[in-house]
């Protein structure tokens, strides 16, 4: 028999590859005799690099840039193998994690540091570009990566716009002009797992922007501001990213590199999944396991795990899902998954839980595992 493991992270407690091993160990259990192929994923945020550089090979570079409020900080990214595509998280430099939670604010913070690391990309000789938008601290609408880039955002006066989304509502005019000419002939990905627009109730601001430190008045001073933005975008670009599904994904950077260097917004799964040739690898299987840290009502929009058990779905393969915990809101009555089991078992602290994340990974697999095969 030949077992498919291809989850992604644990937020907080295990990688995608740790995760995967874990799950394997579990599977192994269950199975002895299984061939498993294990297969790290993501979803576009935190593991997109790891995931990358395990299926394609390639090297690890660092290099130094700006964080969200402008300090220095390094960085890293993944030139994969043969060296013409670039993978980057934009968490690496523009991350809610790069500040502290007192510091958090989005009408200030910058993506300007992502915008560097598709600048050092491109000194690499890249061009594709994967860039995953997970984990921003950013409302900025790419502001800050498109002026790394060249672009020029200026007021009234014809003076630079200082960072963060608050300055969007200044916008009097955008000068492309001066971005960076390796930009042409590139092919730039923004992989994200939301499909939010860039305003609007579930725009940037109101759906993300309390997490990175909005207050009720901040979330309404940057859905004006980014409504401006989008408007002079649209009047100096001809470029409509109020209609772009995922363009509000951390908080509107896939608009600002739409407009700054033609990047396209795509489900984050289906590119990782494309890059580490899942399809192939759950068509040669007999069963899938796929896990993520938590299942709740967002899994089925553009989760890793929704995303591994359809693709299992298409090849009349079954699929199991490891998670970490099991939200209440979470619907098992879609049929996603032929078989769901939580690590977290009833009484376990979410400290004993996080500590103990691997071998309580390992057995809710074995048990998954035995579910699928019994049922087979």
């Amino acid at each position: 028999m030949r077992v498919v493991v291809a989850p992604q992270e644990f937020k907080g407690s295990l990688t995608a590859r740790e995760a995967a091993e874990a799950i394997a160990s579990g599977v192994r259990d269950a199975l002895p005799d299984a061939g498993i192929d294990i297969v790290p994923m993501s979803d576009g945020g935190a593991g997109l690099v790891d995931a990358m550089l395990e299926a394609r090979g390639g090297e690890r570079v660092a290099v130094d840039v700006h964080d969200p409020l402008m300090r220095p900080v390094r960085a890293t990214f993944a030139v994969l193998s043969p060296g013409d595509t670039a993978a980057i998280e934009m968490a690496a430099a523009s991350g809610l994690v790069l500040v502290r939670e007192d510091e958090r604010d989005p009408l200030v913070a910058t993506t300007y540091g992502t915008g560097e690391l598709i600048r050092a990309a491109l000194d690499r000789g890249c061009t594709r570009i994967i860039v995953g938008v997970g984990g921003s601290a950013t409302v900025d609408g790419g502001a800050g990566a498109m002026q790394a880039l060249g672009a020029r955002l200026l007021d009234a006066a014809g003076d630079e716009l200082p960072p963060g989304g608050g300055p969007l509502a200044l916008l009097d005019r955008i000068d492309l002009a001066g971005c960076n000419a390796r930009l042409a002939g590139v092919e730039i990905l923004v992989a994200c797992d939301v499909t939010n627009t860039l305003c609007g109730p579930q725009g940037a601001a109101a759906v993300f922007g309390p997490q990175k430190g909005a207050s009720p008045e901040a979330v309404r001073l940057l859905d004006d501001a980014l409504h401006h933005f989008a408007a002079v975008v649209l009047r100096d670009t001809g470029i409509d990213v109020l209609a772009v599904a995922g363009g509000g994904a951390a908080g509107g950077l896939g608009a600002g590199l739409m407009v700054a260097a033609g990047a396209a917004v795509a489900p984050g799964f289906g590119i990782v999944a494309e890059a580490v040739g899942l399809e192939a690898k759950i068509a040669a299987a007999d069963l899938v396991v796929t896990g993520e840290g938590r299942l709740d009502a967002q899994t089925a929009f553009g989760k890793t795990a929704a995303g591994v058990a359809r693709l299992a779905r298409a090849h009349g393969k079954r699929v199991a899902v490891v998670a970490g915990s099991v939200s209440a809101d979470f619907d098992a009555s879609d049929d996603v998954f032929d078989a769901v089991e939580s690590a977290t078992r009833q009484g376990t602290s979410v400290a004993e839980a996080m500590r103990e994340a691997a071998p309580l990974v390992r057995v809710a697999a074995a048990r998954a595992v035995s579910a699928l095969a019994g049922a087979g």
